[in-house]
């Protein structure tokens, strides 16, 4: 009886003594991947001192921190899809919008430590589009030229690949390969086209969400240059020049171009339409002259002409 009346003040002055644990938050999955318009679980899962009814809100993180649960209820966007069973919160048919870094708060008044939080980022997955193809109609041989695919909406990012005439074509590893492929932004260059290139391109883009989308096809040919064509045009052309340039020369040289020879082409065409201006007036005036008629005179006063004898 002694040994057991001395054991029980030793445990509890045991129990006094040992630490009890604050209020711990954890989560089992800390970052999230769903597709989009799915349900996405965020987890949340806490322990306390001695608070056995602790407060439970959810925050995201922006340019400005939102509340998502606060006060027993969803806020925002959240309100009317979202549930919370325990501290863990479920967001069903998540979008674009969804995506983000989320923070679980517990907050316990009477514990030693009164508060604990965890973070979580959810990433929300959407499969690639229909891309956006940019095909020339046609090239001219020994021309650069590139052919463009994108997709801006996937996530994660696609990466590329270029088919001709049904045909995978296979990105080349040397140096001295007729084209290049780069994957990661969609872009199929070739550093001088030839006959051969003529076919019907289109591009896929895939990300490992959803199936792969491919864009319409569209046909490229690539056309030969008339090489004697463009050499006839650039004789004429030399030709032209030199012609013009050699005419010039003569007629400055000739002084045709001098201050002097200017201005003596202007007085004399001066002096001339001034001469011929004259000659326009006396004409008019000889030939309304030569039609002009008199008037018939009017018989004067009989008594200023005749006298009468009385």
């Amino acid at each position: 009886m002694e040994g057991t009346s001395l054991c029980v003040p030793i445990v509890i002055l045991l129990m006094q003594c040992s630490p009890s644990l604050p209020v711990t938050v954890s989560s089992n999955k800390q970052k999230v991947e769903v597709h989009e318009f799915s349900d996405a679980v965020l987890s949340c899962m806490f322990r306390t001192e001695r608070d056995q009814n602790p407060r439970i809100e959810w925050k995201k993180k922006g340019k400005d921190v939102s509340f998502v649960y606060f006060d027993g209820h969803f806020r925002g966007p959240f309100e009317g899809r979202a549930s919370i069973e325990g501290a863990t919160v479920t967001l069903r048919r998540v979008t674009q919008e969804d995506a983000g870094e989320y923070r679980c708060e517990i907050s316990a008044p009477f514990d030693s430590v009164n508060l604990g939080e965890t973070n979580i980022t959810l990433r929300v997955l959407v499969p690639p589009n229909t891309p956006a193809c940019e095909i020339p109609s046609s090239a001219v041989t020994g021309s650069a030229v590139q052919l463009r695919c994108r997709d801006q909406q996937s996530i994660p990012p696609a990466t590329y690949a270029w088919y001709k005439d049904n045909q995978l074509m296979i990105p080349p590893r040397h140096a001295n390969a007729t084209y290049l492929i780069n994957t990661h932004t969609g872009v199929l260059e070739f550093k001088a086209v030839a006959k051969e290139d003529t076919g019907r391109y289109n591009c896929r883009a895939s990300n490992g969400v959803g199936k792969p989308m491919m864009c319409e096809g569209r046909r490229m040919t690539i056309e030969d240059v008339n090489i004697t064509t463009v050499v006839v045009a650039a004789v004429v052309v030399c030709l032209v020049v030199l012609v013009c340039g050699c005419g010039g020369f003569l007629m400055h040289r000739n002084g045709f171009f001098t201050r002097e020879f200017v201005s003596s082409f202007w007085i004399s065409e001066c002096h001339g339409a001034s001469h011929i201006s004259s000659q326009n007036l006396n004409r008019t005036e000889d030939t309304s002259n030569v039609n002009y008629i008199p008037p018939p005179q009017e018989p004067q006063d009989f008594k200023h002409t005749q006298s009468f004898m009385l």
